[in-house]
C-alpha cells in the first residue's frame, strides 16, 4: 500500500486531464473518464448510465466492452457513485468485477467520486456550449427569415420561408403555418414537410378545441404526442409525436400559428428548444407584419400612380374627344364639300391620336410598380413621366410599329439619351402648354432604309439650352458604322420640333 498511492494519484490526474478535454466532445470526454475508472481500480468493467435516456448525452458508455453479459445473481464486486450536474443527478458511474483483488476499497470509491465529479463538470460544460450553439443558430435563423421576408414579394412565399426555416432549426419533421378560419377553427395554409407532405394543406383544427383556446389567447401549446392527445383533431395528427404550436403574434395581433411536430417516437423538445422556438415565432411574426406593411405601401404607390395616369387620361384624352366632337358638330353648319372634308380629316387624325394615347396609358398601367422598365417603350414613358414634373404637364406620347422588338439595345440607349436632351430643352423654354413625343419604326427613313425616328415637339418660346434644337445642333452621326443617328431642330413660330433617327 505504501508504493501504490503515488502512481494511482498520477494516473488519476492523467484521467482527469484527459477527461477535461478541449474540443467539448461530450462522448469522447466521458469515454476517457470511464476508461480511467476501469484502469485505476482494476475493475473488469466500468460504465456510465444516464438516468434520463431522453435527456442530453449518451445512454450508456462502457469500458472495456464486455464480451458477454454477466450472469444474473453472480457474486461480483460492485461500486456505484452518482454523477451530478449542478444539483441534478445525471446518471451513475459504476464499476463491476475485480478478479483476484477482492472487493472495492474506500480508496477506490474516493477515486471514482473524483472521476464522477469530473464527468459532471464535463457534462455541464458541454451543455453550456450546446446551449450557446443552439441560441446562435436560432438567432441567425431569425435574422435570415427577417431578411427574406422583407425582400419576398409573395405573401404565400413568406409563410413558406418561415415554416421551412423553423423546421430546420427545430429538427422537426414538418413546419406548418395555420390561419384562423371564419368558423372559429384553424387551417393549415402553408407546410414544409419533405418526408410526407400529402394532405397537409387544408387540414383543420375544429372549432372549440382546447388547443385553439390557448392559441387564440396567444399562449404556446406543447404536446407530448400529437397522435394521442385528445386536444388535436386534424386528420394528419397520427403521423406526429412531440410537437410545439406557437402563436405568431405581433403588437397584440394574432397572425396565425407556427406548428413544429416531430415523428412519433422522436425525442421530446427540451425547455431550451421550447424557449428558443417561442422567441423565433415572435420575431417571425413581427417580420411578417413589416413585410405586409411594405407590400401595402407598394400597392398604395401603384394606386397613386394609376390615379395620376387617370388624371392625365382625363386631361389629354377626354378633352381631345370633346374637341373632336365639337369639330364634327360644326360640319352641320358647313355647306362647301371641301370644308367638310378638311374637318373630317382633322377629326380622324385627332381620333387616331386619341387611340394612341389610350394604348400608351394601358401600357403604363401594366408596368410593374417597383422595377425599372427594360423595353424601349417603357423607358420612353419613364422619361416623359419624369419630364412631366418639370414641365407641369404630361407629354403626349405615341408609338408606331414594333418598338420593343425591332430597336436593338445600343440604338435604344442613344434614342433615350436624345429624348432626354430634347425634353430638357422643352423644360427650359417658356410658355410650354403642349409637348408631343413620337417613336416611329413603321416608316422607312429618307434614304429608304428601315429605321427608328424620334420626334419631339413643344409649343414653347425661346431657344432652350441648345441641346438638340436649332439648325443641325446635337448631331449624333457616326460615319460608316451602320448604326448612325442624326438630330435636327426646327424652331418655328408655332413651336420647336426635334427629330432624331437611326437605321435598324
Amino acid at each position: 500500500m505504501t508504493a501504490q498511492p503515488a502512481p494511482r494519484l498520477t494516473r488519476l490526474l492523467e484521467a482527469v486531464l484527459a477527461g477535461a478535454g478541449t474540443d467539448l466532445d461530450l462522448h469522447g470526454t466521458l469515454r476517457h473518464i470511464v476508461e480511467g475508472a476501469a484502469e485505476l481500480t482494476g475493475a473488469d468493467h466500468a460504465d456510465l448510465a444516464v438516468a434520463d435516456p431522453a435527456g442530453d448525452g449518451p445512454t450508456e458508455i462502457r469500458a472495456p466492452a464486455p464480451e458477454a453479459e454477466e450472469e444474473p445473481g453472480a457474486a461480483s464486486p460492485r461500486l456505484r457513485v452518482p454523477v451530478l450536474v449542478g444539483d441534478e443527478e445525471f446518471g451513475e458511474l459504476r464499476l463491476t468485477g475485480r478478479p483476484g483483488a477482492g472487493p472495492f476499497t474506500a480508496e477506490d470509491e474516493q477515486l471514482l467520486r473524483v472521476l464522477a465529479t469530473q464527468a459532471g463538470i464535463s457534462i455541464g460544460n458541454a451543455r453550456l456550449y450546446e446551449t450557446a450553439r443552439q441560441r446562435e443558430r436560432w438567432i441567425e435563423g431569425a435574422a435570415a427569415v427577417t431578411t427574406a421576408l422583407l425582400t419576398e414579394e409573395n405573401a404565400d412565399g413568406a409563410l413558406t420561408t418561415v415554416a421551412e426555416r423553423a423546421r430546420l432549426l427545430a429538427d422537426a419533421s414538418a413546419g406548418v403555418i395555420l390561419h384562423p378560419t371564419a368558423e372559429g377553427g384553424m387551417e393549415i395554409v402553408s407546410a414544409s414537410a419533405p418526408d410526407d407532405p400529402d394532405g397537409m394543406i387544408g387540414a383543420t383544427i375544429a372549432p372549440g378545441s382546447p388547443v385553439l383556446e390557448q392559441l387564440l389567447g396567444g399562449e404556446p401549446v406543447f404536446l407530448t404526442d400529437s397522435a394521442t392527445d385528445p386536444r388535436m383533431t386534424t386528420h394528419v395528427r397520427h403521423r406526429f409525436g412531440p410537437s410545439m404550436m406557437l402563436p405568431l403574434q405581433a403588437n397584440g395581433r394574432l397572425i396565425g400559428t407556427l406548428a413544429l411536430p416531430r415523428r412519433r417516437g422522436a425525442r421530446q423538445y427540451t425547455d431550451l428548444e421550447r424557449l428558443l422556438a417561442t422567441q423565433f415565432a415572435s420575431q417571425a411574426a413581427l417580420a411578417l407584419v413589416l413585410a405586409d406593411a411594405r407590400r401595402g405601401r407598394e400597392r398604395l404607390a401603384v394606386y397613386e400612380d394609376r390615379d395620376r395616369i387617370a388624371r392625365d387620361l382625363h386631361d389629354l384624352v377626354v378633352q381631345r374627344l370633346f374637341a373632336t366632337g365639337m369639330m364634327l358638330e360644326s360640319t352641320e353648319r358647313r355647306r362647301g364639300a371641301e370644308d367638310v372634308r378638311d374637318i373630317l380629316v382633322r377629326a380622324v387624325d385627332a381620333l387616331r391620336s386619341t387611340v394612341q394615347e389610350v394604348r400608351t396609358t394601358i401600357f403604363a398601367l401594366q408596368q410593374p410598380p417597383a422595377e425599372p422598365p427594360t423595353g424601349l417603350r417603357g423607358r420612353v414613358l419613364r422619361e416623359t413621366a419624369s419630364a412631366a414634373e418639370r414641365l407641369g404637364l404630361a407629354p403626349s406620347t405615341h408609338f408606331r410599329g414594333a418598338v420593343d422588338s425591332r430597336v436593338p439595345a445600343p440604338v435604344a440607349d442613344r434614342l433615350v439619351t436624345a429624348l432626354r436632351h430634347a425634353l430638357a430643352d422643352a423644360c427650359a423654354r417658356k410658355a410650354v402648354s403642349r409637348v408631343e413625343v413620337t417613336v416611329d419604326t413603321a416608316t422607312a427613313l429618307a434614304d429608304g432604309r428601315a429605321g427608328v425616328r424620334l420626334t419631339v415637339f413643344d409649343d414653347g418660346s425661346g431657344s432652350g439650352s441648345g441641346s438638340g434644337s436649332g439648325s443641325g445642333s446635337g448631331n449624333d452621326r457616326a460615319d460608316g458604322d451602320g448604326a448612325d443617328g442624326d438630330a435636327d431642330g426646327d424652331a418655328g413660330g408655332e413651336g420647336t420640333t426635334v427629330t432624331w433617327w437611326s437605321p435598324l
